[in-house]
């Protein structure tokens, strides 16, 4: 496994090691933060899809039942490996787009139909009728743009796993949400808007990140 090796470039940091939000826009902020991610190496991704694995081996591995990830876009932190090193307790699914705007949950294995959702995005050839509901999942892994060390989450804006994981903000886990992205994606002062679901952790090349117990 890949250990705790830095993706920050020198002239991405502040004197604290970390994008400031500061007056920046959350528009603004997207742009800077896809333009990052999108810089990173081929090379790059893999290490940390590696270490990462290793790191959810680590602390999830135990975990029975549903283990939600997604299908890596847009320079995303791909979960391939991730995925292949499953316990035999444990089942992949991906999500699926709902009409309005929520998330249902599909089993997933490699060789299994898939089709594009409204953003082009791959997901499980299954009917409405025959989905898993977020509050089915063990674990999920969350994509993003953006993260902060407190749990907070900047994604895509589409506002769908905030939609879908609202209940979380009233109980605990289960599911464990699990935000997967690069240490570039680090935010300093990272404000939250009143309908984010906070993450409980956060995993990275470089370390998982503990937020909420």
């Amino acid at each position: 496994m890949v250990e705790d090796f830095s993706l920050h470039k020198p002239d991405d940091r502040t004197p604290g090691g970390n994008i400031t939000a500061g007056a920046l826009s959350r528009k603004n902020l997207r742009t800077q933060l896809r333009a990052k991610r999108l810089a990173l190496t081929p090379a790059e991704r893999m290490a940390a899809a590696e270490a990462v694995a290793g790191r959810f081996s680590e602390h999830c591995g135990n975990i029975r039942g549903y283990i939600a990830g997604y299908w890596a876009m847009n320079g995303e932190l791909p979960l391939h490996i991730l995925q292949m090193r499953l316990s035999a307790q444990q089942v992949w699914c991906l999500p699926l787009l709902l009409d309005d705007g929520s998330l249902g949950f599909g089993s997933w294995r490699p060789g299994d139909p898939l089709v594009s959702n409204r953003y082009g995005i791959p997901e499980p050839d299954l009917q409405p009728g025959s989905l898993l509901t977020p509050a089915d999942m063990s674990v999920v892994l969350t994509p993003l743009l953006g993260f902060s060390r407190v749990g907070q989450r900047l994604g895509m804006g589409a506002g769908c796993y905030d939609r879908s994981f609202a209940f979380r903000k009233l109980q605990a886990a289960p599911p464990l949400l699990v935000g997967i992205g690069y240490s570039v994606q680090e935010v300093d002062d990272l404000q939250a808007q009143d309908w984010d679901v906070p993450l409980d952790a956060i995993a990275s090349e470089r370390e998982w990140l503990q937020c909420r117990r």
